[in-house]
C-alpha cells in the first residue's frame, strides 16, 4: 500500500524547513479524448516554470498555440529553482497544482505515483518522436505523465588559451581516462605558478561529475531499488576524482566549495571542466572571449557515455481545465515547438531531428559533442521515488572520500548504507 501523499511531502518538506497541515487531492477531472476540444474553448491555465531566460520562446509558443486556440490563456509564472519544489509540494498539499508545471527526474516519481499528475494516454504524442530514456524518466505503472521538453547530457569543457601555455595537446571525442588524467596533471604542474589546476568540477551533486564516471567505470548509483555506491566498479568512478584532488590536477573539496568551478572555469583558473547543456549560453554571454573556448565529448572510461536528464512538461490531475491542458500538452509536444526552443539557444529541445536548431545557435562551438554522447552511450539519470532524500546527502557522506579525509570505499560504503535505508521506507 503507498503510503498517503501528504506523508511523504511532510517528510520532503521538513527538510526543506517547511511544516504542513495535510489534505487528500481531490478526484481528478473528467477528460474528453485527446483532439476532441472545439477551437472556441474558453479556459485559463497557470504554466509554472524555474527559468526567466526561457521565458521568451515559451511566450512565442504560446502564441503560436493562441492560432488554434485563442480563448485559452495561459499565464507563465516563474518561480526560482531553489524555492520551485518547495512550492509545488505546498501546492499538491491543498490540491492547488498549477494546470502544466516543468518537472525533473528526482521528482517525477514522487508526484506520479501519488497520484498528483495527469496520465498522457491517448494524447496525441508519438512517444517515438523523443529519446527512450526520456520517456522512460516520465513514465510510471506504465503510464506517461510527461512530455519531454528538453535534454541535456555532460560534455568536456576546455580553455584553448590554458592548454597552449602549457604546450598540452587540446582534447579530443576519444579521448581515455588516462589521456584526461594525464593532461589535467600535466597543465596543473606546470601552471601552478598561475593558480591554474587542469579540471574542476562540482562534487556536491553527481550530475556534472561522478554519475558519468560511475556509468563509465561499469557500475550504477541505483538499481532495482538498491544503491550502487558500494560496488567496486562504482567506488571505481568515485576515485577517478578524489586521485585528480590527491594529484594536484584538481582544486581541493574546500577550495570548490569557497569558489564554484564554473567560476574558476570562466575566470581561467582551471583549463576544463565537466558541464552539462544549461550552461552553454552562460559561457556566450559571461566568458570573456568565448571562442576561447570549445567541448568534446567526456574522456572514456571502460565504457564511454554520460548521464542524459532533461525536464518534461507534466499536468496537474486536479486541474479544472484538464481537457484544455492537454491540447495545450499536444502542442508543446510539437515538433514546432521544439524548433522555437531550439532556435532560442537556451536548451537542447527533446523532439528528434530538432537539436540542430540549438547546434545552430553556437556555429563556432563543438556542440554535437552533447548530442552524439546522448546517441552513442547515454546513462538515465538515477532516480526513485523520493531522490532527493539521497541525493541530497552526496555531498555530505561523499565528500570525506573526494578530500581524502577517509578512503573512498569508506565514504562509498557509508553512502549505500544511508541510501538503502532510505529506499527501503520508501512506498512500494
Amino acid at each position: 500500500m503507498k503510503a498517503p501523499f501528504s506523508r511523504i511531502l511532510t517528510a520532503a518538506l521538513v527538510a526543506f524547513g517547511i511544516a504542513l497541515g495535510g489534505c487528500a487531492a481531490s478526484p481528478s477531472a473528467s477528460s474528453a479524448p485527446a483532439g476532441a476540444l472545439a477551437k472556441d474553448t474558453k479556459a485559463e491555465l497557470n504554466y509554472a516554470i524555474w527559468a526567466e531566460a526561457q521565458r521568451p520562446f515559451i511566450e512565442k509558443n504560446i502564441a503560436d498555440f493562441n492560432k488554434t486556440y485563442p480563448n485559452i490563456k495561459v499565464t507563465v509564472a516563474v518561480t526560482p529553482y531553489k524555492q520551485y519544489f518547495a512550492k509545488l509540494k505546498t501546492q499538491a498539499e491543498a490540491s492547488n497544482l498549477p494546470d502544466v508545471f516543468w518537472m525533473n527526474g528526482p521528482n517525477i516519481q514522487l508526484f506520479a505515483g501519488n497520484d498528483q499528475l495527469a496520465d498522457l494516454g491517448g494524447i496525441n504524442v508519438d512517444w517515438k518522436n523523443f529519446p527512450t530514456a526520456l520517456v522512460d524518466l516520465y513514465s510510471n505503472g506504465g503510464k506517461h505523465y510527461g512530455i519531454p521538453k528538453d535534454f541535456d547530457t555532460i560534455a568536456l569543457w576546455y580553455n584553448k588559451l590554458l592548454f597552449a601555455d602549457a604546450g598540452v595537446a587540446l582534447p579530443t571525442d576519444d579521448w581515455t581516462w588516462d589521456d584526461f588524467n594525464k593532461a589535467a596533471r600535466e597543465i596543473a604542474t606546470k601552471l601552478k605558478s598561475q593558480g591554474v589546476y587542469g579540471i574542476a568540477a562540482d562534487l556536491t551533486g553527481g550530475q556534472e561529475s561522478f554519475y558519468s564516471t560511475i556509468f563509465q567505470a561499469g557500475g550504477y548509483v541505483i538499481d532495482k531499488g538498491k544503491s550502487g555506491y558500494d560496488q567496486p566498479a562504482s567506488i571505481e568512478g568515485l576515485k577517478f576524482w578524489s586521485d585528480l584532488i590527491k594529484d594536484g590536477a584538481m582544486p581541493s573539496v574546500q577550495v570548490m566549495a569557497d569558489t564554484a568551478p564554473t567560476a574558476m572555469f570562466s575566470s581561467g583558473k582551471t583549463a576544463m571542466i565537466y558541464s552539462g547543456t544549461w550552461q552553454t549560453p552562460a559561457y556566450a554571454k559571461d566568458y570573456p572571449t568565448p571562442a576561447d573556448l570549445n567541448l568534446v565529448q567526456l574522456p572514456k572510461g571502460k565504457h564511454e557515455g554520460t548521464v542524459i536528464h532533461g525536464l518534461a512538461n507534466v499536468f496537474a490531475k486536479t486541474s479544472k481545465n484538464l481537457d484544455a491542458a492537454k491540447a495545450f500538452a499536444e502542442f508543446l509536444g510539437s515538433k514546432q515547438a521544439a524548433m522555437t526552443e531550439g532556435a532560442a539557444g537556451t536548451t537542447l529541445p527533446a523532439f528528434n531531428g530538432t537539436q540542430d536548431t540549438f547546434l545552430n545557435a553556437y556555429p563556432n562551438w563543438n556542440l554535437k559533442a552533447y548530442t552524439d554522447s546522448a546517441k552513442n552511450s547515454s546513462f538515465p539519470y538515477p532516480v526513485s521515488q523520493n531522490t532527493n532524500a539521497w541525493a541530497n546527502l552526496e555531498a555530505e557522506l561523499l565528500s570525506p572520500g573526494f578530500a581524502g579525509a577517509q578512503p573512498m570505499d569508506t565514504a562509498a560504503k557509508t553512502m549505500a548504507d544511508k541510501m538503502n535505508t532510505l529506499l527501503a521506507a520508501e512506498p512500494k
